[in-house]
């Protein structure tokens, strides 16, 4: 599993929470609903947690998600 993969697992998350939602929300989001796929994803499975901050950098920088300066803290918004 790559990072790419988080992007999209993130980016459902936010669309099914209507488009914002707290990072915890979204990561029970994910668990809840890729647990499999994060447990077959190799070393990725132990670091999602991590991963998924990283993830969400890269969906800010190319304007799929808000940036922090634009959301409440501790939350990510899609545009």
């Amino acid at each position: 599993m790559k990072r790419k993969e988080l992007e999209i697992f993130i980016v459902e998350a936010l669309k099914s929470l209507g488009g914002k939602g707290s990072i915890v929300e979204v990561c029970k989001y994910i668990w809840k609903n890729f647990e499999h796929e994060l447990r077959l994803g190799g070393d990725i499975f132990y670091t999602w947690q991590y991963e998924i901050r990283w993830a969400v950098k890269g969906l800010r920088d190319i304007g799929i998600i808000k940036s922090a300066s634009e959301s409440s803290k501790g939350f990510w918004e899609l545009v």
